[in-house]
Protein backbone atom coordinates (compact mmCIF):
# COMPACT_ATOMS: atom_id res chain seq x y z
CA UNK A 1 0.00 0.00 0.00
CA UNK A 2 2.95 2.62 0.92
CA UNK A 3 4.33 1.99 -2.61
CA UNK A 4 1.33 2.39 -4.19
CA UNK A 5 0.54 6.03 -2.32
CA UNK A 6 4.30 6.56 -3.45
CA UNK A 7 3.35 6.35 -7.18
CA UNK A 8 -0.37 8.22 -6.78
CA UNK A 9 2.04 10.88 -5.43
CA UNK A 10 4.16 10.92 -8.29
CA UNK A 11 1.57 11.10 -10.93
CA UNK A 12 -0.39 14.05 -8.94
CA UNK A 13 3.44 15.85 -9.09
CA UNK A 14 3.52 15.12 -12.84
CA UNK A 15 0.48 16.58 -13.80
CA UNK A 16 1.00 19.42 -11.87
CA UNK A 17 3.98 20.42 -13.06
CA UNK A 18 1.95 19.91 -16.37
CA UNK A 19 -0.34 22.67 -15.74
CA UNK A 20 2.31 24.51 -14.79
CA UNK A 21 4.45 24.28 -18.01
CA UNK A 22 1.66 24.59 -19.95
CA UNK A 23 3.24 25.22 -23.06
CA UNK A 24 6.70 24.25 -22.43
CA UNK A 25 5.66 20.40 -22.21
CA UNK A 26 7.02 19.21 -25.81
CA UNK A 27 10.06 21.33 -24.30
CA UNK A 28 10.62 18.91 -21.68
CA UNK A 29 9.83 16.04 -23.82
CA UNK A 30 6.55 15.44 -22.44
CA UNK A 31 4.13 14.13 -25.38
CA UNK A 32 0.40 15.62 -24.39
CA UNK A 33 -3.03 14.50 -26.58
CA UNK A 34 -4.12 16.87 -28.73
CA UNK A 35 -7.31 19.10 -27.58
CA UNK A 36 -10.92 17.25 -28.98
CA UNK A 37 -12.45 18.59 -32.03
CA UNK A 38 -14.83 21.15 -30.61
CA UNK A 39 -18.78 20.73 -32.19
CA UNK A 40 -17.90 24.25 -34.17
CA UNK A 41 -14.66 22.73 -35.64
CA UNK A 42 -16.40 19.38 -36.41
CA UNK A 43 -19.50 20.75 -37.82
CA UNK A 44 -16.86 23.51 -39.91
CA UNK A 45 -15.24 20.76 -41.55
CA UNK A 46 -18.21 18.54 -42.11
CA UNK A 47 -19.62 21.77 -44.22
CA UNK A 48 -16.12 22.35 -45.88
CA UNK A 49 -16.43 18.45 -47.18
CA UNK A 50 -19.64 18.89 -48.09
CA UNK A 51 -18.86 21.75 -50.71
CA UNK A 52 -15.61 20.28 -51.97
CA UNK A 53 -16.55 19.46 -55.65
CA UNK A 54 -16.40 15.83 -56.66
CA UNK A 55 -14.30 14.84 -59.36
CA UNK A 56 -14.22 11.61 -61.51
CA UNK A 57 -11.30 8.94 -60.05
CA UNK A 58 -8.59 8.47 -62.37
CA UNK A 59 -8.61 5.18 -62.45
CA UNK A 60 -12.61 4.41 -63.45
CA UNK A 61 -12.43 7.22 -66.25
CA UNK A 62 -12.60 6.57 -69.74
CA UNK A 63 -11.43 9.93 -70.68
CA UNK A 64 -7.86 9.90 -72.79
CA UNK A 65 -5.07 11.32 -70.73
CA UNK A 66 -6.94 10.64 -67.07
CA UNK A 67 -4.20 7.94 -65.59
CA UNK A 68 -1.47 10.72 -66.17
CA UNK A 69 -2.14 12.13 -63.12
CA UNK A 70 -1.57 9.94 -60.14
CA UNK A 71 0.83 10.95 -58.39
CA UNK A 72 4.17 9.97 -60.21
CA UNK A 73 4.98 13.45 -61.09
CA UNK A 74 4.47 15.13 -57.84
CA UNK A 75 6.19 12.64 -55.76
CA UNK A 76 9.73 12.63 -57.91
CA UNK A 77 11.68 15.50 -57.80
CA UNK A 78 13.50 17.57 -61.23
CA UNK A 79 16.91 15.91 -61.93
CA UNK A 80 19.92 18.24 -60.90
CA UNK A 81 21.38 18.76 -64.36
CA UNK A 82 19.28 19.89 -66.91
CA UNK A 83 21.68 21.38 -69.94
CA UNK A 84 18.82 23.47 -70.82
CA UNK A 85 18.03 25.05 -68.23
CA UNK A 86 18.63 28.52 -67.75
CA UNK A 87 20.13 29.84 -64.22
CA UNK A 88 17.88 32.19 -62.16
CA UNK A 89 18.08 34.56 -58.66
CA UNK A 90 17.69 32.19 -55.98
CA UNK A 91 19.51 29.01 -57.46
CA UNK A 92 22.47 27.56 -55.37
CA UNK A 93 26.08 27.46 -57.62
CA UNK A 94 28.69 25.45 -56.53
CA UNK A 95 31.81 27.26 -57.59
CA UNK A 96 35.53 25.87 -57.14
CA UNK A 97 38.31 27.35 -57.56
CA UNK A 98 42.10 26.11 -57.18
CA UNK A 99 46.06 26.34 -58.30
CA UNK A 100 47.66 30.00 -57.24
CA UNK A 101 44.49 30.80 -55.15
CA UNK A 102 41.66 28.58 -53.74
CA UNK A 103 38.30 28.84 -52.98
CA UNK A 104 35.57 25.97 -52.57
CA UNK A 105 32.02 27.43 -51.28
CA UNK A 106 28.14 27.81 -52.58
CA UNK A 107 27.11 30.74 -53.58
CA UNK A 108 23.37 31.90 -54.24
CA UNK A 109 22.24 33.95 -56.86
CA UNK A 110 21.91 37.39 -55.62
CA UNK A 111 18.47 39.67 -57.22
CA UNK A 112 21.02 41.41 -59.76
CA UNK A 113 21.64 38.00 -60.86
CA UNK A 114 25.25 37.93 -60.07
CA UNK A 115 27.39 35.36 -57.85
CA UNK A 116 30.58 37.16 -55.64
CA UNK A 117 33.43 35.29 -55.98
CA UNK A 118 36.36 36.72 -54.02
CA UNK A 119 39.23 38.03 -56.10
CA UNK A 120 36.94 37.88 -58.68
CA UNK A 121 33.93 40.11 -58.56
CA UNK A 122 30.77 39.39 -59.11
CA UNK A 123 30.30 37.48 -61.85
CA UNK A 124 26.40 37.59 -64.02
CA UNK A 125 25.14 34.08 -64.18
CA UNK A 126 21.07 35.03 -64.41
CA UNK A 127 19.90 33.50 -67.96
CA UNK A 128 22.78 31.11 -68.46
CA UNK A 129 22.50 28.09 -70.20
CA UNK A 130 23.33 24.88 -67.05
CA UNK A 131 25.72 23.63 -69.66
CA UNK A 132 27.12 26.80 -69.99
CA UNK A 133 27.76 27.80 -66.40
CA UNK A 134 31.33 26.42 -66.78
CA UNK A 135 32.21 28.37 -69.64
CA UNK A 136 30.70 31.38 -67.80
CA UNK A 137 32.68 31.32 -64.61
CA UNK A 138 36.27 30.49 -66.47
CA UNK A 139 36.03 33.33 -68.40
CA UNK A 140 35.57 35.61 -65.52
CA UNK A 141 38.45 33.92 -63.79
CA UNK A 142 40.55 34.39 -66.46
CA UNK A 143 40.40 38.38 -66.73
CA UNK A 144 41.96 38.15 -63.26
CA UNK A 145 44.50 35.46 -63.33
CA UNK A 146 45.84 34.82 -66.46
CA UNK A 147 47.65 31.46 -65.32
CA UNK A 148 47.76 28.66 -62.19
CA UNK A 149 44.18 29.19 -61.56
CA UNK A 150 41.54 26.57 -62.56
CA UNK A 151 37.75 26.67 -62.13
CA UNK A 152 34.68 25.07 -61.92
CA UNK A 153 31.05 25.67 -61.60
CA UNK A 154 27.84 23.43 -61.33
CA UNK A 155 24.08 23.60 -60.37
CA UNK A 156 23.81 22.65 -56.17
CA UNK A 157 19.99 23.09 -56.13
CA UNK A 158 17.26 24.95 -58.16
CA UNK A 159 15.55 28.30 -56.63
CA UNK A 160 12.69 26.90 -54.37
CA UNK A 161 9.71 28.59 -55.71
CA UNK A 162 5.84 28.79 -54.79
CA UNK A 163 3.16 28.17 -58.31
CA UNK A 164 0.00 28.97 -58.45
CA UNK A 165 -2.08 26.37 -60.26
CA UNK A 166 -6.06 27.72 -61.03
CA UNK A 167 -8.70 26.85 -63.85
CA UNK A 168 -10.23 23.65 -63.97
CA UNK A 169 -7.82 21.14 -61.36
CA UNK A 170 -9.07 19.49 -59.12
CA UNK A 171 -7.04 21.65 -55.94
CA UNK A 172 -6.66 24.74 -57.23
CA UNK A 173 -3.84 26.49 -54.92
CA UNK A 174 -0.25 27.56 -54.55
CA UNK A 175 2.44 24.88 -54.53
CA UNK A 176 5.72 24.79 -53.78
CA UNK A 177 8.88 23.78 -55.70
CA UNK A 178 11.99 24.59 -57.34
CA UNK A 179 12.40 26.17 -60.91
CA UNK A 180 13.76 22.96 -62.04
CA UNK A 181 10.23 21.16 -61.91
CA UNK A 182 8.05 20.57 -64.84
CA UNK A 183 5.03 21.78 -65.17
CA UNK A 184 3.37 18.59 -64.99
CA UNK A 185 4.47 18.03 -61.58
CA UNK A 186 2.68 20.95 -60.38
CA UNK A 187 -0.65 20.03 -62.07
CA UNK A 188 0.06 16.53 -60.04
CA UNK A 189 0.10 18.55 -57.16
CA UNK A 190 -3.05 20.08 -57.59
CA UNK A 191 -4.67 16.81 -58.08
CA UNK A 192 -4.48 17.03 -61.83
CA UNK A 193 -7.12 18.31 -64.90
CA UNK A 194 -10.19 18.03 -64.03
CA UNK A 195 -11.53 15.35 -66.33
CA UNK A 196 -15.18 16.55 -67.00
CA UNK A 197 -14.73 20.39 -67.57
CA UNK A 198 -11.00 20.75 -68.28
CA UNK A 199 -8.56 20.68 -71.23
CA UNK A 200 -5.49 18.93 -71.85
CA UNK A 201 -4.88 20.55 -75.43
CA UNK A 202 -3.72 24.03 -74.14
CA UNK A 203 -3.07 24.23 -70.71
CA UNK A 204 -1.15 27.68 -70.09
CA UNK A 205 1.68 29.31 -67.98
CA UNK A 206 1.33 33.29 -67.49
CA UNK A 207 3.77 35.32 -66.16
CA UNK A 208 2.23 38.90 -64.89
CA UNK A 209 -0.19 39.73 -67.83
CA UNK A 210 1.91 37.84 -70.36
CA UNK A 211 1.29 34.70 -71.99
CA UNK A 212 4.46 32.18 -71.88
CA UNK A 213 3.53 29.24 -72.97
CA UNK A 214 0.83 27.15 -73.84
CA UNK A 215 1.14 23.12 -73.74
CA UNK A 216 -1.07 19.92 -75.47
CA UNK A 217 -0.60 16.97 -73.51
CA UNK A 218 -1.56 14.90 -75.72
CA UNK A 219 1.56 15.30 -77.94
CA UNK A 220 3.61 14.57 -73.97
CA UNK A 221 1.00 11.43 -74.00
CA UNK A 222 1.22 10.59 -77.73
CA UNK A 223 4.49 11.63 -79.37
CA UNK A 224 6.58 11.87 -75.52
CA UNK A 225 6.66 15.45 -76.55
CA UNK A 226 6.87 18.50 -73.39
CA UNK A 227 8.57 21.84 -73.79
CA UNK A 228 10.59 22.85 -71.24
CA UNK A 229 8.69 25.86 -69.59
CA UNK A 230 11.06 27.39 -66.84
CA UNK A 231 9.01 28.48 -63.88
CA UNK A 232 9.31 31.18 -61.29
CA UNK A 233 8.06 32.46 -58.06
CA UNK A 234 4.20 34.03 -58.65
CA UNK A 235 4.01 31.67 -62.34
CA UNK A 236 0.62 30.68 -63.13
CA UNK A 237 -0.30 27.25 -64.42
CA UNK A 238 -3.70 27.55 -66.01
CA UNK A 239 -6.26 24.86 -66.90
CA UNK A 240 -8.51 26.22 -69.43
CA UNK A 241 -12.45 24.96 -69.74
CA UNK A 242 -12.04 21.30 -72.33
CA UNK A 243 -13.45 22.15 -75.76
CA UNK A 244 -14.93 19.62 -77.72
CA UNK A 245 -15.20 15.96 -76.91
CA UNK A 246 -16.40 12.81 -78.47
CA UNK A 247 -16.25 9.46 -77.26
CA UNK A 248 -14.92 5.91 -78.97
CA UNK A 249 -16.06 2.60 -78.95
CA UNK A 250 -15.62 -0.80 -79.89
CA UNK A 251 -12.81 -2.31 -82.03
CA UNK A 252 -10.27 0.86 -81.33
CA UNK A 253 -6.77 0.31 -79.36
CA UNK A 254 -7.71 3.45 -77.45
CA UNK A 255 -11.69 3.59 -76.93
CA UNK A 256 -11.65 6.44 -74.66
CA UNK A 257 -12.75 10.21 -74.81
CA UNK A 258 -11.43 11.91 -76.54
CA UNK A 259 -10.70 16.50 -77.05
CA UNK A 260 -10.64 18.46 -79.81
CA UNK A 261 -9.94 21.90 -80.84
CA UNK A 262 -12.84 23.87 -82.02
CA UNK A 263 -12.91 23.87 -86.18
CA UNK A 264 -14.03 21.23 -88.75
CA UNK A 265 -12.71 18.04 -88.04
CA UNK A 266 -13.11 14.71 -89.48
CA UNK A 267 -12.68 11.35 -88.53
CA UNK A 268 -9.54 10.70 -90.09
CA UNK A 269 -8.47 13.34 -87.24
CA UNK A 270 -9.54 10.60 -84.50
CA UNK A 271 -7.61 7.79 -86.38
CA UNK A 272 -3.99 8.51 -85.12
CA UNK A 273 -5.83 8.78 -81.53
CA UNK A 274 -8.32 6.02 -81.55
CA UNK A 275 -6.12 3.31 -83.39
CA UNK A 276 -8.81 1.24 -84.80
CA UNK A 277 -7.82 -2.33 -84.94
CA UNK A 278 -6.69 -4.02 -87.88
CA UNK A 279 -10.20 -5.63 -88.46
CA UNK A 280 -11.97 -2.42 -87.97
CA UNK A 281 -13.89 -1.66 -91.78
CA UNK A 282 -16.44 0.79 -90.85
CA UNK A 283 -17.36 3.81 -88.05
CA UNK A 284 -20.66 4.14 -86.64
CA UNK A 285 -21.28 8.12 -85.79
CA UNK A 286 -24.33 8.76 -83.20
CA UNK A 287 -25.42 11.93 -83.23
CA UNK A 288 -26.53 13.81 -80.27
CA UNK A 289 -28.48 16.88 -81.52
CA UNK A 290 -30.64 17.94 -78.58
CA UNK A 291 -33.68 15.64 -77.67
CA UNK A 292 -33.07 14.02 -81.06
CA UNK A 293 -30.28 11.16 -81.43
CA UNK A 294 -29.10 9.60 -85.18
CA UNK A 295 -26.97 7.37 -87.08
CA UNK A 296 -24.41 7.21 -89.38
CA UNK A 297 -22.77 4.87 -90.92
CA UNK A 298 -19.98 5.21 -92.68
CA UNK A 299 -16.43 3.09 -94.49
CA UNK A 300 -13.11 3.55 -93.00
CA UNK A 301 -11.85 4.69 -96.48
CA UNK A 302 -14.87 7.56 -95.96
CA UNK A 303 -13.15 9.00 -93.32
CA UNK A 304 -11.92 12.17 -94.29
CA UNK A 305 -15.35 13.02 -95.16
CA UNK A 306 -17.29 12.56 -92.31
CA UNK A 307 -17.07 15.58 -90.12
CA UNK A 308 -17.28 15.26 -86.09
CA UNK A 309 -19.43 17.43 -84.08
CA UNK A 310 -18.95 17.75 -80.35
CA UNK A 311 -20.61 15.04 -78.29
CA UNK A 312 -20.53 12.54 -80.96
CA UNK A 313 -20.07 9.13 -80.30
CA UNK A 314 -17.92 7.07 -82.80
CA UNK A 315 -18.18 3.00 -82.78
CA UNK A 316 -15.74 1.15 -84.98
CA UNK A 317 -17.13 -1.94 -86.00
CA UNK A 318 -15.94 -4.98 -88.51
CA UNK A 319 -18.49 -5.42 -91.15
CA UNK A 320 -16.76 -8.35 -93.41
CA UNK A 321 -18.55 -11.03 -94.80
CA UNK A 322 -17.47 -14.70 -93.84
CA UNK A 323 -14.79 -16.27 -95.60
CA UNK A 324 -13.50 -19.39 -94.49
CA UNK A 325 -14.11 -21.21 -91.00
CA UNK A 326 -11.67 -24.14 -89.25
CA UNK A 327 -12.60 -27.01 -88.00
CA UNK A 328 -10.76 -30.00 -86.30
CA UNK A 329 -11.45 -33.30 -86.35
CA UNK A 330 -10.49 -35.55 -83.51
CA UNK A 331 -10.18 -39.21 -82.52
CA UNK A 332 -10.21 -42.19 -84.04
CA UNK A 333 -9.86 -41.61 -88.05
CA UNK A 334 -6.70 -41.48 -90.56
CA UNK A 335 -7.91 -38.55 -91.86
CA UNK A 336 -6.27 -34.84 -91.22
CA UNK A 337 -7.33 -33.44 -88.52
CA UNK A 338 -7.45 -29.64 -89.34
CA UNK A 339 -9.80 -28.30 -91.98
CA UNK A 340 -10.55 -24.94 -93.45
CA UNK A 341 -14.08 -25.02 -94.71
CA UNK A 342 -15.95 -22.30 -96.98
CA UNK A 343 -18.17 -20.58 -94.51
CA UNK A 344 -21.75 -22.48 -94.88
CA UNK A 345 -20.43 -25.94 -94.73
CA UNK A 346 -22.75 -28.44 -93.60
CA UNK A 347 -21.47 -31.54 -90.99
CA UNK A 348 -22.43 -34.42 -93.60
CA UNK A 349 -20.27 -32.41 -96.63
CA UNK A 350 -17.11 -33.01 -94.14
CA UNK A 351 -17.76 -36.00 -92.64
CA UNK A 352 -17.96 -37.92 -96.23
CA UNK A 353 -13.85 -37.08 -96.51
CA UNK A 354 -13.30 -38.97 -92.87
CA UNK A 355 -12.27 -42.12 -92.79
CA UNK A 356 -12.66 -43.85 -89.53
CA UNK A 357 -10.22 -46.63 -88.25
CA UNK A 358 -11.88 -50.07 -87.21
CA UNK A 359 -12.10 -49.64 -83.53
CA UNK A 360 -13.79 -46.25 -83.78
CA UNK A 361 -16.99 -45.88 -82.61
CA UNK A 362 -19.09 -43.92 -85.10
CA UNK A 363 -21.85 -44.09 -83.07
CA UNK A 364 -21.54 -41.76 -80.41
CA UNK A 365 -19.83 -38.60 -82.59
CA UNK A 366 -19.13 -35.81 -80.51
CA UNK A 367 -19.00 -31.96 -81.35
CA UNK A 368 -18.02 -29.74 -78.80
CA UNK A 369 -18.74 -25.80 -79.83
CA UNK A 370 -17.46 -22.85 -78.21
CA UNK A 371 -20.61 -20.95 -78.80
CA UNK A 372 -22.60 -23.66 -76.63
CA UNK A 373 -19.71 -23.65 -74.25
CA UNK A 374 -20.66 -20.14 -73.99
CA UNK A 375 -24.56 -20.06 -73.64
CA UNK A 376 -24.18 -22.97 -70.86
CA UNK A 377 -21.48 -20.70 -69.10
CA UNK A 378 -23.79 -18.27 -68.91
CA UNK A 379 -27.23 -19.87 -68.17
CA UNK A 380 -24.67 -21.37 -64.68
CA UNK A 381 -24.03 -17.54 -64.34
CA UNK A 382 -27.32 -16.65 -64.54
CA UNK A 383 -28.28 -19.18 -61.87
CA UNK A 384 -25.38 -18.47 -59.06
CA UNK A 385 -26.53 -14.92 -59.35
CA UNK A 386 -29.91 -15.95 -58.61
CA UNK A 387 -29.16 -17.84 -55.91
CA UNK A 388 -26.72 -15.15 -54.77
CA UNK A 389 -29.27 -12.57 -54.73
CA UNK A 390 -32.14 -15.00 -53.07
CA UNK A 391 -29.53 -15.11 -50.02
CA UNK A 392 -28.65 -12.07 -49.77
CA UNK A 393 -32.39 -10.73 -49.46
CA UNK A 394 -33.13 -13.46 -47.01
CA UNK A 395 -35.52 -12.84 -44.38
CA UNK A 396 -35.87 -14.17 -41.00
CA UNK A 397 -38.08 -14.29 -38.41
CA UNK A 398 -36.23 -13.38 -35.37
CA UNK A 399 -32.55 -13.14 -34.23
CA UNK A 400 -31.97 -16.20 -33.65
CA UNK A 401 -32.97 -17.65 -37.28
CA UNK A 402 -31.10 -14.71 -38.75
CA UNK A 403 -27.74 -16.17 -37.47
CA UNK A 404 -28.48 -19.45 -38.55
CA UNK A 405 -29.15 -18.15 -42.42
CA UNK A 406 -25.67 -15.79 -42.07
CA UNK A 407 -24.07 -18.90 -41.23
CA UNK A 408 -25.94 -20.61 -44.36
CA UNK A 409 -25.34 -17.86 -46.48
CA UNK A 410 -21.42 -17.64 -45.37
CA UNK A 411 -21.38 -21.05 -46.51
CA UNK A 412 -23.48 -21.12 -49.58
CA UNK A 413 -21.54 -18.02 -51.10
CA UNK A 414 -18.55 -19.79 -50.82
CA UNK A 415 -19.96 -22.87 -52.60
CA UNK A 416 -20.99 -20.29 -55.37
CA UNK A 417 -17.47 -18.80 -55.24
CA UNK A 418 -16.00 -22.00 -56.55
CA UNK A 419 -19.26 -23.18 -58.54
CA UNK A 420 -18.19 -20.18 -60.67
CA UNK A 421 -15.12 -21.50 -61.66
CA UNK A 422 -16.41 -24.55 -63.18
CA UNK A 423 -16.24 -24.65 -67.01
CA UNK A 424 -18.36 -26.17 -69.26
CA UNK A 425 -17.64 -28.51 -72.17
CA UNK A 426 -19.98 -27.07 -74.60
CA UNK A 427 -20.91 -30.44 -76.22
CA UNK A 428 -23.68 -30.62 -78.58
CA UNK A 429 -25.82 -33.81 -78.81
CA UNK A 430 -25.71 -35.01 -82.22
CA UNK A 431 -25.59 -38.93 -82.42
CA UNK A 432 -29.15 -39.24 -82.72
CA UNK A 433 -30.49 -35.99 -84.61
CA UNK A 434 -32.22 -36.76 -87.63
CA UNK A 435 -31.07 -33.82 -89.70
CA UNK A 436 -27.39 -34.09 -88.51
CA UNK A 437 -26.24 -34.40 -92.21
CA UNK A 438 -27.64 -30.81 -92.71
CA UNK A 439 -26.36 -28.80 -89.61
CA UNK A 440 -23.91 -26.09 -90.23
CA UNK A 441 -20.83 -26.06 -88.97
CA UNK A 442 -18.84 -22.95 -87.08
CA UNK A 443 -15.44 -21.96 -86.91
CA UNK A 444 -13.68 -23.47 -84.05
CA UNK A 445 -15.87 -26.87 -83.90
CA UNK A 446 -14.05 -29.35 -82.85
CA UNK A 447 -15.80 -33.34 -83.97
CA UNK A 448 -14.69 -36.51 -81.94
CA UNK A 449 -14.25 -39.35 -83.23
CA UNK A 450 -14.37 -42.01 -80.06
CA UNK A 451 -12.87 -45.17 -79.42
CA UNK A 452 -14.74 -48.13 -78.72
CA UNK A 453 -14.45 -48.18 -74.86
CA UNK A 454 -15.59 -51.07 -72.94
CA UNK A 455 -15.51 -49.03 -69.23
CA UNK A 456 -18.18 -47.16 -67.76
CA UNK A 457 -17.00 -44.58 -65.15
CA UNK A 458 -18.80 -44.40 -61.59
CA UNK A 459 -18.14 -41.29 -59.83
CA UNK A 460 -19.79 -38.35 -58.00
CA UNK A 461 -21.21 -39.82 -54.19
CA UNK A 462 -19.84 -43.43 -54.16
CA UNK A 463 -17.55 -44.87 -51.60
CA UNK A 464 -14.49 -45.77 -54.22
CA UNK A 465 -14.98 -43.67 -57.52
CA UNK A 466 -13.92 -46.24 -60.39
CA UNK A 467 -13.69 -46.99 -63.76
CA UNK A 468 -15.54 -50.63 -64.03
CA UNK A 469 -15.32 -52.88 -66.65
CA UNK A 470 -18.59 -52.83 -68.72
CA UNK A 471 -20.86 -56.40 -68.39
CA UNK A 472 -23.52 -56.49 -70.94
CA UNK A 473 -25.69 -58.21 -67.69
CA UNK A 474 -24.97 -55.42 -65.25
CA UNK A 475 -27.61 -52.90 -64.29
CA UNK A 476 -27.22 -49.24 -62.98
CA UNK A 477 -27.36 -50.60 -59.24
CA UNK A 478 -24.48 -53.13 -60.23
CA UNK A 479 -22.30 -50.88 -61.06
CA UNK A 480 -23.05 -48.49 -58.19
CA UNK A 481 -22.04 -51.38 -56.00
CA UNK A 482 -19.30 -52.43 -57.92
CA UNK A 483 -17.80 -48.59 -57.13
CA UNK A 484 -18.80 -49.24 -53.02
CA UNK A 485 -22.48 -48.15 -53.19
CA UNK A 486 -23.92 -44.20 -52.13
CA UNK A 487 -21.92 -42.43 -49.37
CA UNK A 488 -24.18 -40.93 -46.68
CA UNK A 489 -24.48 -37.76 -48.46
CA UNK A 490 -26.10 -39.24 -51.73
CA UNK A 491 -28.96 -38.52 -53.45
CA UNK A 492 -30.12 -41.71 -55.13
CA UNK A 493 -33.08 -40.20 -56.56
CA UNK A 494 -30.93 -38.41 -58.78
CA UNK A 495 -27.95 -40.28 -60.51
CA UNK A 496 -27.44 -39.43 -64.18
CA UNK A 497 -26.28 -41.51 -66.83
CA UNK A 498 -24.12 -39.81 -69.13
CA UNK A 499 -23.65 -40.83 -72.39
CA UNK A 500 -20.43 -40.20 -75.06
CA UNK A 501 -23.12 -38.60 -77.49
CA UNK A 502 -24.09 -36.04 -75.40
CA UNK A 503 -27.40 -37.36 -74.30
CA UNK A 504 -28.29 -37.69 -70.89
CA UNK A 505 -30.68 -39.64 -68.17
CA UNK A 506 -32.01 -39.32 -64.93
CA UNK A 507 -32.59 -42.09 -62.61
CA UNK A 508 -34.36 -42.28 -59.46
CA UNK A 509 -32.87 -45.53 -57.94
CA UNK A 510 -35.21 -45.27 -55.35
CA UNK A 511 -38.26 -46.33 -57.13
CA UNK A 512 -39.04 -49.90 -57.48
CA UNK A 513 -37.55 -51.48 -60.98
CA UNK A 514 -35.99 -48.31 -61.82
CA UNK A 515 -32.88 -48.97 -64.00
CA UNK A 516 -31.40 -47.67 -67.40
CA UNK A 517 -29.24 -49.09 -70.17
CA UNK A 518 -26.27 -48.64 -69.13
CA UNK A 519 -23.50 -48.89 -72.54
CA UNK A 520 -19.85 -49.01 -72.69
CA UNK A 521 -18.13 -45.84 -72.42
CA UNK A 522 -21.20 -44.57 -70.30
CA UNK A 523 -20.46 -42.13 -67.19
CA UNK A 524 -22.57 -42.63 -63.82
CA UNK A 525 -22.69 -39.36 -61.92
CA UNK A 526 -24.29 -39.69 -58.66
CA UNK A 527 -25.07 -36.88 -57.26
CA UNK A 528 -25.04 -35.17 -53.68
CA UNK A 529 -28.45 -34.60 -51.09
CA UNK A 530 -29.13 -31.28 -50.70
CA UNK A 531 -30.28 -31.53 -46.90
CA UNK A 532 -33.82 -29.01 -47.21
CA UNK A 533 -33.93 -28.98 -43.84
CA UNK A 534 -30.71 -27.19 -43.24
CA UNK A 535 -30.52 -25.33 -46.66
CA UNK A 536 -33.63 -22.90 -47.26
CA UNK A 537 -32.87 -22.71 -50.86
CA UNK A 538 -32.16 -26.12 -51.44
CA UNK A 539 -34.37 -26.51 -54.44
CA UNK A 540 -32.00 -23.85 -56.30
CA UNK A 541 -28.99 -25.60 -55.40
CA UNK A 542 -30.12 -29.26 -56.43
CA UNK A 543 -31.03 -27.95 -59.83
CA UNK A 544 -27.52 -26.13 -59.88
CA UNK A 545 -25.59 -29.25 -59.21
CA UNK A 546 -27.33 -30.72 -62.14
CA UNK A 547 -26.81 -28.14 -64.66
CA UNK A 548 -23.08 -28.58 -63.54
CA UNK A 549 -23.23 -32.14 -63.70
CA UNK A 550 -25.01 -31.97 -67.35
CA UNK A 551 -22.74 -29.42 -68.92
CA UNK A 552 -19.58 -30.25 -67.50
CA UNK A 553 -19.68 -34.26 -66.51
CA UNK A 554 -18.56 -33.18 -62.85
CA UNK A 555 -20.19 -33.16 -59.26
CA UNK A 556 -19.80 -30.79 -57.55
CA UNK A 557 -20.58 -31.25 -53.75
CA UNK A 558 -21.13 -29.02 -51.25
Amino acid sequence: MFSSLICRQRWLCTLLALALCGGNAAAQGLVLPPPAPTNNTTAAATAVQAQAPKFTSTASSDVFGAQLFTGAFAREGAPLFNPDYLIATGDTLQVRLWGAYTFDASLVVDPQGNIFVPNVGPVSVRGVRNQELHSVLARAVNRVYRANVQSYASLAAAQPVRVFVSGFVARPGLYSGTSMDSLLSYLDQAGGIDLERGSFLRVEVKRGSKLRAQVNLYDFLLQGQMPAVQLASGDVIFVPPKQNSIRVLGLADNAKRFEFAAGTRSVADILPLAKPQATATHVRVVRNSGTTKSTEYYPLQDAAQVVLLNGDELEFTADKKPGTITVRVEGEHSSPQEYVLPYGTRFGELMQGIQPLPNADAQSIQLFRQSVKQRQKDMLATSLRSLESALLTARSGSSDEAKLRKDEADLTLQWVERAKQIEPVGQVQIAQASQREQMLLENGDIIRIPRKDDLVLVSGEVLFPNAVAYEGRLALQDYINRAGGFTQVADNARVVVARRDGSFEQIDTSRLFASADVRAGDQILVLPKVDEKQRQFWKDMTQIIYQIAVSAKVVFGL
